[in-house]
């Protein structure tokens, strides 16, 4: 059971609830100070004394004064006006990862929300109600405030209650209005009172949910290059000497000296390498561990920024202990959205180097003396086209890729008649982020497949040479699932089964590790 208190939810833990449906509570020593923030929210309301979306409007309306009997009134409108997203809804684990984040940022005890909103969430989470909400629409300020007023019209209600207000939900594989599926769940839906329609819906949330996923998947995928490197670097009979752990920390840049010393590990025992003589490779070998080393050093920044984020306060006004009411601007996305520009400009780069070894190991004159386009037999040409297509798609998600990597924290136009006059653009980001991360985990499988077949004709040529003992391993593994084929074939599902070999973790045990520095 994964506890929640505002303060020390863990990107693991986000996964974990998201992808695998753990069960989540608040933790015990949040509750009181749950209590402490609505207790003042209550005293700030009886004394009538105007305070930003407590008992005002919102955006260029907040100098209009709301009185107390319309406070529920006015926390429902928010949500009903504001859920104008549009485009394909959202996967589910990035609905699941928001509600946990939001319930988080709830449970902190700034926003002044009831217990029974949080709880709420946390229901949702645990019998598997999750809002069905659109992925477009979002600047990521003053936060994601459509996608998160689309979650909240599932467990929200007003005297009306009518079905079409409700939203829609995904419940047992069933997608349904919000009001059937919180019905058939047996979770009661709940009538906000003051300030806690803002609450819910003001803050990068579903940004900071997409980001969250992303890094962890980002940091694997990194490992997943490393090894397809290896692999590569193998089969063209490439040069250790680039990997030599004094080259590097020469450097002195921690991501860098990682991939390589892992690289060297993966290939341990193996007399492939330095096979073929050269004195140098390529930059797409040779200076992969500056590239896929330097995304690994992105990461981890962007790793600090998401840890830091999943644990704020982000809404607008924030309740302090003393009393005060500090109206300020944490729902703003910027932090957001300025890493996941740097996530999706560090994984485009793995996927760009990744290309161009697929491409070295698929052209004849460059791959050390296999078949062109890693026909089975070089008197196959011509009847067999090889692996001259999964290339191709390579470099479309590249290109592809290029251009969803151009930031986009740095576009900003300006909403609420200028009062919100800069904007963060990080829903937008992270949702770009994600797709590039999903294009390079694609490139990536092509470039195991692709090293898997090199492999298997440069054993058939040299009989006596061997794998590394980790490469071997990946290798393997990679084979029990997708056999070796001499002539032409339908790549496509078999690189589409490497690719969810991937995702799915089945490479992680054989290739994340650290190797510590001598």
């Amino acid at each position: 059971m994964i506890q929640i208190d505002g303060n020390n939810l863990t990107l693991d833990e986000i996964v974990r609830v998201a992808r695998h449906f753990e069960p989540v509570e608040i933790a015990p020593g949040a509750i009181p100070v749950i209590h402490r923030s609505r207790a003042l929210l209550d005293s700030i309301v009886a004394t009538d004394r105007p305070v930003y979306g407590i008992n005002t409007g919102f955006g260029i309306f907040a100098e209009q004064r709301i009185h107390r009997r319309e406070a529920s009134a006015l926390s429902r409108n928010l949500i009903l006006s504001h859920a104008v997203g549009t485009g394909e809804p959202l996967p589910g684990e990035v609905v699941r990862a928001a509600m946990l984040v939001r319930a988080n940022t709830l449970a902190k005890g700034h926003s002044g929300m009831r217990i029974e909103i949080i709880q709420t969430l946390l229901d949702m989470l645990n019998l598997h109600v999750t809002p069905v909400v659109p992925s477009q629409g979002s600047l990521g300020s003053s936060g994601d405030l459509l996608p998160l007023s689309h979650m909240a019209l599932v467990f929200t209600t007003d005297e009306l209650d009518r079905e079409e207000d409700s939203g829609l939900a995904d419940y047992q594989g069933q997608v349904m209005t919000g009001k059937a599926a919180m019905r058939q769940a047996g979770i009661p839906r709940i009538r906000l009172g003051p300030k806690e329609g803002l609450a819910v819906n003001n803050g990068a949330t579903f940004s900071a949910a997409i980001a969250a996923l992303a890094v962890l998947d980002a940091e694997s995928l990194v490992d997943i290059a490393n090894a397809a490197l290896a692999m590569s670097l193998e089969a063209v009979l490439g040069c250790s000497s680039a990997f030599d752990p004094r080259v590097h920390v020469a450097r002195g840049h921690t991501g860098q000296m990682r991939v390589a010393r892992n690289v060297l590990a993966l290939t341990e025992g193996s007399d492939l390498l330095d096979a073929a003589g050269r004195i140098q490779d390529a930059y797409s070998l040779r200076c992969a561990p500056q590239v896929n080393g330097a995304a690994l050093d992105t990461l981890q920044f962007v790793r600090s920024v998401i840890e830091h984020e999943v644990n704020a306060a982000t809404d607008n006004p924030l309740l302090f202990e003393d009393g005060q009411v500090i109206s300020g601007g944490n729902f703003h996305g910027e932090p957001v959205g300025m890493v996941m520009d740097y996530l999706a400009i560090a994984l485009c780069e793995v996927g760009a180097i990744s290309e161009r070894r697929i491409f070295r190991l698929t052209d004849g004159k460059l791959n050390g003396g296999l078949p062109p386009m890693l026909v089975d037999h070089p008197d196959a040409a011509g009847l067999n086209s090889g692996l001259m297509m999964p290339q191709y798609t390579a470099a479309s998600l590249v290109l592809e890729n290029q251009t969803l990597a151009t930031p986009d924290s740095v576009h900003s136009l300006p909403t609420s008649g200028e009062q919100e006059d800069h904007n963060a653009n990080s829903m937008t980001a992270a949702r770009h982020a994600r797709q590039v991360l999903i294009n390079t985990a694609h490139v990536l499988a092509i470039e195991l497949y692709t090293a898997a077949r090199a492999l298997d004709l440069r054993l058939r040529q040299s009989p006596e040479k061997h794998m590394g003992a980790r490469t071997s391993q990946v290798f393997a593994l990679l084979r029990t699932r997708v056999p070796y084929q001499a002539g032409d074939a339908w790549w496509g599902p078999e690189i589409e089964t490497v690719k969810q070999m991937i995702l799915t973790g089945e490479f992680t045990p054989l290739v994340a590790f650290e190797i510590k520095e001598p």
